[in-house]
């Protein structure tokens, strides 16, 4: 049995890819395992495992949970370091956080996380700031605020070349961001960003909804997940015409004052 102090070898998480399957909610982790851009534990013994857990690389202090084990999960997190947070199948989140309070003293809360997929043709938003980014764009987004940058790929120029990017374009600048975050045979997951200043002028919009339609031109389901109180995330989301499918659910233990 692989003990829960065995990170996987890469051969190993492309199983534990398989194993959580390849959907609208596990699209960002399928992809990182897959990538060999995470850290990865299991109990059990791949395919048959009871609870697993995945660090993202580009959000190593949120791993995401998988599998309904609670004291699984919960034995799983107690050997290993960095975490702030767990995101997991919302039918698990009161029983792990009960686990977590009786074991640490720590209260925790709950935090939903609200998944989405674009199930019918993207709703077209244009504006004329906003445009696809190609390699010619890498410096721009290399010298660009950290937020509009861009993640999910070792390089920009790879988020420009193996992914979908589009931005908001003003001066020069980049000031507004969309790109593909993580994808998958079947999904790709939508990373959006805007600089404060350039808030609320639908640049976000326009330019998710360019990288939507590259997406589904590949063939693929747009996926898209945010906090169930990011009211400007969750209108864009209604905007381009994504549906919710599910809820995932943080567990977040408060640290004392």
């Amino acid at each position: 049995m692989k003990t829960v102090m065995d990170k996987l070898t890469p051969q190993e998480c492309i199983t534990l890819a398989d194993v959580i399957t390849d959907t609208p909610m596990t699209v960002i982790s399928a992809a990182r395992l897959k990538q060999g851009m995470c850290d990865a534990y299991v109990t059990g013994t791949l395919p048959d495992v009871a609870a697993s857990l995945v660090f993202d690389a580009y959000c190593p202090d949120e791993p995401c949970g998988f599998g309904t084990d609670a004291d699984a999960l919960w034995q799983l997190l107690k050997a290993t370091d960095g975490w702030s947070c767990i995101n997991v199948d919302t039918a698990c989140a009161e029983p792990l956080g009960a686990l977590i309070e009786a074991d640490t003293g720590i209260s925790v809360r709950y935090y939903g996380d609200v998944c989405h997929a674009l199930l019918a043709p993207v709703h077209r938003y244009t504006n004329e700031t906003v445009r696809l980014l190609t390699i010619e764009d890498v410096e721009r987004l290399a010298q660009a605020p950290t937020e509009v940058q861009g993640n999910g790929y070792k390089t920009h120029a790879a988020m420009v070349t193996e992914g979908i990017a589009a931005g908001a374009v003003i001066d020069d600048n980049i000031v507004a961001i969309a790109h593909t975050y993580a994808e998958t045979d079947l999904h790709a997951d939508i990373g959006v960003s805007t600089v404060e200043r350039w808030r609320e002028k639908g640049f976000a919009t326009a330019a998710a909804s360019l990288v939507a339609e590259g997406i589904q031109a590949k063939g693929k389901v747009p996926a898209w997940s945010c906090g169930e109180d990011n009211i400007a995330s969750l209108s864009v989301a209604k905007k381009l015409g994504f549906t919710e499918v599910g809820r995932r659910t943080y567990v977040i233990p408060i640290s004392p004052e």
